[in-house]
């Protein structure tokens, strides 16, 4: 008996920093318009999660044009009213674990899960440019050893906040004596209606494929090629085990560009138009939309050509789905979901209908024990 494809997950990313601002086909950054036109498209298109970027500073990148972040919103706050327009896809928000404390980020993702019964995602990252102590009153950074020692013990407190209230039950007084943290009191939210909201993580080095390992559901990667993709698999796979945890526990999924074209010849002249035409507010190349952040060899060339090369890379163990990193920015998903999803689904790798309503149901995830 032939056993059945390996299913994919599918995602999409908005705002992305390789996005250019003057794009003008590109979608406002900030009008509710564009996170709902690009939610409702990507849940059309049965994708698991929609991920919002989120940056605290504006990064000189590419001259005084090139303000990536210029103009977004806060995205817990975008994915709330986001909740109430949709019904089933994912809604995963960037929150920084290194400026914030674990008991306010725990009640927020508590929260959105509850409003979106089920859907919350929590992509945790840290502050990699020291000009961002500059937006708060604490001053300077931590070395990375201590970064990486601190956002462990932020989700740990955060899981066990979680875990404060019983499934159905009512709450339990919380109290963690931690080296970074120390929090007593009373969880204010029950229990998520998928027990932890998913916790994602993003990184390619060595140490932030064991944070993966340790305490992460879904793992954001990069790498330019299948064989550094399937190198990466079975890297942060092969961690699990010293975390008690399974092969299957831990999702990984690349970001990946995408141009399609009527035939792969036209998909790679729009490629190469991409790489030619400069931004006209900072001369930096639209290139960067395709290639320069997503970092993983984008898909060119026809619908057809694109979902067989996807499928190869999930069926040979080259990652679990992907990211799909849009361009333009609000409008250049739904030439995905139009044309690259049917041939998806042909396939038999991609889901015809949503078959769960929480996001861990969709990624096929199990709900973490309560450790009451």
């Amino acid at each position: 008996m032939t056993a059945a494809p390996r299913q994919m997950r599918l995602a999409v990313h908005f705002p992305v920093d390789d996005t250019v601002p003057s794009d003008p086909r590109s979608g406002s950054r900030i009008a509710f318009s564009s996170f709902e036109h690009l939610a409702r498209t990507a849940e059309r298109g049965l994708f698991d999660f929609l991920l919002l970027a989120d940056a605290l500073p504006p990064p000189d990148r590419g001259g005084p044009g090139r303000d990536p972040d210029a103009g977004r919103p806060e995205p817990l706050t975008v994915l709330a009213a986001l909740a109430a327009v949709t019904d089933r896809i994912g809604l995963a928000a960037t929150v920084s674990a290194t400026f914030n404390e674990p008991y306010e980020v725990a009640r927020r993702f508590a929260t959105l899960d509850h409003l979106s019964a089920g859907r919350a995602a929590w992509n945790v990252t840290t502050a990699a440019d020291a000009r961002i102590a500059e937006n708060f009153r604490r001053g300077g950074r931590l070395d990375r050893e201590s970064e990486h020692a601190r956002t462990a013990e932020f989700i740990a407190t955060a899981r066990e906040l979680w875990d404060s209230w019983s499934p159905g039950g009512d709450p339990r007084p919380f109290a963690h004596h931690g080296r970074h943290f120390s929090v007593e009191g009373e969880f204010t939210v029950p229990r998520s209606p998928q027990g932890h909201p998913v916790v994602i993580r993003t990184g390619h080095c060595a140490q932030a494929r064991e944070s993966a390992a340790s305490d992460a559901d879904v793992v954001l990667t990069r790498h330019g090629t299948p064989e550094a993709g399937r190198a990466f698999r079975a890297d942060v796979r092969g961690r699990l085990a010293a975390y008690g945890r399974e092969p299957g526990a831990l999702t990984v999924m690349p970001r990946a560009g995408v141009v399609l074209g009527d035939t792969d010849a036209e998909a790679r002249e729009r490629a190469a138009a991409l790489r030619r035409e400069p931004d006209r507010g900072s001369g930096v190349s639209l290139r960067q939309t395709v290639t320069g952040a997503a970092a993983c060899r984008p898909f060119v060339g026809a619908p057809r050509t694109v979902a067989a090369e996807m499928a190869q890379r999930v069926a040979t163990g080259a990652a679990d789905g992907f990211v799909i990193v849009p361009h333009p920015t609000s409008g250049g998903l739904d030439g995905f979901v139009d044309r690259v999803v049917p041939l998806l689904q042909e396939r038999g790798v991609f889901r015809t209908a949503y078959t769960g309503s929480t996001l861990r149901s969709h990624l096929g995830l199990a709900e973490p024990e309560w450790k009451g």
